[in-house]
C-alpha cells in the first residue's frame, strides 16, 4: 500500500507516529463497512521482558465530513457497562476522525461459521453477549435515540425507493402503495408493543468477532437505539449472510427467553408471542435490507451486497406467509416481486 497516493492514509500515519508517538512497523488495510469508515491494522513493536514482540491495534478512518464518530464513541463506553466485549479506546482525534482501538483479531463469527466452527458454541456466546447487553443495558438504553414509529417507517421506505423502484424497476400503482402503507402501519405497531431495550440493530455474524476471551467481541454498534427486545435476536437468528433450520432457530430462541426471564427481563406471556415479536420485527428489519442492500449498489458503488438480496426477500416471504394479518402482502410479494429479482440481478452483474 502507498501511502502517498491515499490522503487519509498518510494524515493517519502522521497522527500515528507523530502526534501518538507510536512504535509504527507497518499498517496494513483491515477492513470496510457499509459506510464510509474504513479500518488499518496497525502493527507496532513493544519491549517486554522477552525481548521485543510485534503487536497490533486498529485504526478507525471516519472522515470527518461524511462520518460522525462520536456517536461510536458513546455507544462504546454504554456497551462497556453491560460487560460484552467492546474494543478498548486508545486515543482519538475528533477533527481528523480517527480514532485508535484494541485489536480484536481478524476472524468474525462468519468466517468461523462457514469453516465448520460449532454453532451452538458460538451462538451460545453471541446469545449470551446480547442478553447481557439487554438485561444490564436498561439505564444505558435511555441514553439513546428511541427506535420510534417515525424511524420504523424511514427504514421501510427504502424498500419500495430502492429495491423497488430502482433495483427491480416496479413502479407501484396505488393499491399496492396503500397494501404496503397498511403493512408498515401494522409491522411499526406490532414493534412498539415489545419490551423496549438496548438495541446493537447490527447484530450478526460479520459484527461478531471470535476472540480467545471474552468472546465475542463486539464491532459496529454505533447506531444503537432503544428499540424492541427481539430486533437483535432477528438480525442474529435471521443473519442475511448465513442461514440456518427453522428448528434450530427456534430452540435457540427458547433457550433465549428462558435466561432473560429467568433474570428479570420481561420475555413475553408464552413462547408463542415471544416468537411473534421475533418474527415480525424481523420482517421489519428485512424489508429495510431490501432497501438497503440496493442502495449501496445504486447509490454508494457496492455491488457485493446484491448476492444477499434472495436470502434477504426469503425471510420476508417465510415469515409472512405464518401470520394471517400478513397474508397479503405474503401474496403480493409472490406475485409481482419474487419474479423480478433473479432478472434484475442478472441485469446488474454486468455493471457491477
Amino acid at each position: 500500500m502507498n501511502a502517498n497516493t491515499d490522503l487519509r492514509l498518510s494524515a493517519l500515519t502522521r497522527w500515528l507516529q507523530h502526534d501518538l508517538g507510536r512504535p509504527l512497523l507497518r499498517i496494513e488495510v483491515a477492513s470496510a463497512d457499509a459506510s464510509f469508515r474504513r479500518y488499518f491494522r496497525v502493527f507496532e513493536v513493544q519491549a517486554g521482558a522477552d525481548g521485543a514482540a510485534e503487536t497490533s491495534l486498529i485504526a478507525m478512518d471516519a472522515p470527518p465530513d461524511k462520518e460522525n464518530i462520536e456517536p461510536y464513541l458513546h455507544v462504546a463506553r454504554l456497551l462497556a457497562t453491560t460487560g460484552v466485549h467492546v474494543p478498548a479506546v486508545h486515543a482519538v482525534d475528533l477533527k481528523q476522525g480517527f480514532v485508535l482501538l484494541e485489536d480484536l483479531g481478524s476472524t468474525a463469527y462468519l468466517t468461523s461459521l462457514q469453516s465448520g466452527a460449532d454453532p451452538d458454541q458460538l451462538y451460545g456466546a453471541a446469545l449470551g453477549a446480547l442478553a447481557d447487553i439487554q438485561v444490564r443495558g436498561g439505564d444505558a438504553a435511555l441514553e439513546l435515540p428511541p427506535y420510534d414509529a417515525a424511524f420504523l417507517d424511514r427504514e421501510m421506505q427504502l424498500m419500495p425507493e430502492w429495491f423497488c423502484a430502482r433495483h427491480l424497476r416496479l413502479q407501484l400503482d396505488a393499491d399496492e402503495q396503500a397494501l404496503l402503507r397498511s403493512t408498515f402501519d401494522f409491522l411499526i405497531g406490532e414493534a412498539q408493543r415489545q419490551p423496549q431495550v438496548l438495541v446493537h440493530r447490527d447484530y450478526h455474524s460479520r459484527n461478531l468477532m471470535l476472540t480467545l476471551e471474552r468472546n465475542p467481541g463486539v464491532i459496529d454498534f454505533q447506531d444503537a437505539m432503544h428499540g424492541p427486545l427481539a430486533y437483535d435476536l432477528a438480525s442474529l437468528l435471521k443473519d442475511c449472510y448465513i442461514r440456518w433450520p427453522r428448528e434450530r432457530v427456534e430452540g435457540w430462541l427458547r433457550g433465549y427467553r428462558a435466561t432473560i426471564a429467568a433474570r428479570g427481563l420481561d420475555a413475553g406471556a408464552s413462547e408463542r408471542e415471544f416468537l411473534r415479536w421475533f418474527d415480525l420485527i424481523g420482517v421489519q428489519r428485512h424489508i429495510k435490507v431490501l432497501g438497503i442492500f440496493a442502495r449501496l449498489w445504486y447509490r454508494d458503488g457496492k455491488a457485493g451486497y446484491l448476492a444477499d438480496l434472495p436470502l434477504t426477500l426469503d425471510y420476508v416471504r417465510d415469515a409472512c406467509a405464518r401470520y394471517g394479518e400478513l397474508q397479503a402482502f405474503a401474496l403480493w410479494l409472490e406475485r409481482r416481486i419474487v419474479p423480478l429479482l433473479a432478472a434484475a440481478n442478472a441485469r446488474e452483474r454486468p455493471a457491477a
